[in-house]
């Protein structure tokens, strides 16, 4: 996949919510700012950390055939997500989103490190239900940026929809309060959180 800027890996907002939530540090030199970029990107593939970055939730990294690792975050991974209240039965209790894509660039004036996640079904599971509160249509993009000596972390959530339409019937009525608690701007202060954590 060749991406010449970082946003060309947040996709176009359609449909539903979407949330852009940025944070900045400006260095003193741009040596300390590329030490900055390296930890933030760190902090960022560390996912099993999240939790005790953005103080809400609880993320555990998996592989793609459904085993716990502890490792950076690589394409294809799932991330499962334990957010305050029940979980849908679907995803044995959790959230999950997988890990779509991951890239980088390194120059010597500018750096990026973006993944992007989506909503998922649970990977152990033989049904191809998205075990979300959003449908899976929606996508979060973090992003870790540098540029001189200005270092950005950012998440930007796009086309963010309640999965109302899939799944057991409970399922659907916890992911509609979610999802709209979502859309009220409920998960703007976790992703303030971690996106403020990341950078230091």
């Amino acid at each position: 996949m060749k991406l010449k800027k970082a946003e060309a890996l947040i996709p176009e907002q359609e449909k539903g919510s979407q949330m852009d939530v940025v944070e900045e540090k400006v260095a003193p030199d741009e040596i300390t700012a590329k030490k900055c970029f390296e930890s933030a990107s760190d902090r960022l593939l560390a996912v099993n950390n999240w939790g005790e970055i953005s103080g809400m939730s609880a993320f555990v990294l998996f592989d793609a055939g459904g085993s716990k690792v502890a490792r950076k975050a690589e394409k294809g991974d799932y991330i499962r997500i334990d957010i305050p209240g029940p979980g849908p039965s679907s995803g044995e209790g959790y959230d999950w989103v997988k890990v779509e894509e991951i890239v980088s660039k390194n120059e010597a004036d500018e750096q990026f490190l973006g993944m992007r996640v989506r909503p998922a079904e649970f990977p152990l599971s033989d049904e191809r239900v998205a075990a979300h509160f959003l449908q899976d249509e929606a996508t979060s993009t973090f992003l870790i940026r540098r540029k001189g000596t200005v270092i950005t972390a950012e998440e930007h959530g796009r086309n963010e929809r309640p999965n109302i339409s899939e799944g057991k019937l409970l399922d659907r009525g916890r992911n509609l309060i979610v999802g709209l608690a979502a859309k009220f701007g409920l998960s703007y202060p976790q992703w303030k959180m971690l996106v403020k954590g990341l950078l230091d």
